[in-house]
């Protein structure tokens, strides 16, 4: 009686030692690595080719814009600008659309860029009320400034004068608003008087000075806005690369050369 006892106890005590104890781990299947995505490159195609040219101390005749490309097909040759109407003959102002956004609408490089090109199929007037500035500094940087609806905008070449896609230096900002055909109207944060004739371009370029401000007590819901690097969308279906040669001389800005377009899918 007392071996089968202790034969019974021997058995509960094995049993439960066992039932506490953890199983022990399951193998497991190494980790796979994996590499990021490559990033998009350019394949050097010339998907679209600008030729601008603008006289930005007075009106002339020679000022023109043509722009060319594979993807969209959409063109213009010399365009200018009709002196009865006011529009560019050839339609820049909208064809040109087709290359700045993708069939989604987002924007393949920055929209500052394309309003500049537009001052070459527009009467003279635009560029005194934009007030369009170029500069050319001495280690030949070129920097070019306008505020148009009350946003400024920035576009600067390195010192080889060249504006590179898709990181170059492409910048915007809130300063004021517009409402139907204008004037624009500016926050005296930026402007003396509150006018596009009067802004100062250093103010507007100083992140110092705060957006989130009423540009005036005439409108509410305008506030000016803290500056913006722009550019590409960065979930547009492609954006361009490459440079564009800029040259300003005797007051004569040009931009001539060729981007490609980079799919990023």
């Amino acid at each position: 009686m007392k071996k089968s006892f202790y034969l019974l106890l021997t058995l509960l005590v094995l049993f439960a030692l066992i039932g506490c104890s953890k199983p022990a781990p399951a193998a497991q299947a190494p980790a796979v690595v994996t590499s990021a995505p490559a990033a998009p490159t350019s394949d050097g195609t010339s998907d679209l080719k600008v030729d601008f040219r603008l006289n930005t101390a007075q009106a002339d005749s020679e000022n023109y814009f043509s722009f060319s490309g594979n993807i969209r097909y959409m063109a213009v040759d010399m365009d200018k600008v009709d002196a009865t109407t006011g529009a560019s003959v050839l339609g820049s102002t909208h064809l040109l659309q087709a290359y700045l956004y993708d069939v989604e609408g987002k924007t393949t490089f920055a929209s500052g860029l394309r309003g500049l090109f537009l001052f070459g199929v527009n009467p003279y007037s635009q560029i005194e009320t934009d007030n369009l500035t170029v500069s050319k500094a001495a280690d030949g940087v070129i920097t070019i400034q306008y505020a148009h609806r009350g946003t400024a905008y920035r576009i600067k070449t390195g010192s080889d004068g060249k504006l590179s896609f898709p990181n170059g230096s492409f910048e915007q900002r809130t300063i004021g608003y517009i409402q139907g055909a204008g004037p624009q109207v500016i926050s005296k944060d930026f402007s003396t008087d509150g006018t596009s004739s009067t802004v100062d371009w250093a103010k507007v370029w100083d992140a110092g000075i705060a957006g989130g401000k009423a540009v005036d007590d005439k409108n509410e819901k305008a506030k000016t806005g803290n500056i913006v690097k722009a550019g590409s969308d960065p979930s547009s279906q492609y954006y361009f690369a490459g440079e564009l040669p800029v040259t300003f001389e005797n007051d004569v800005l040009s931009i001539k050369g060729s981007l490609t377009a980079v799919s990023r899918r």
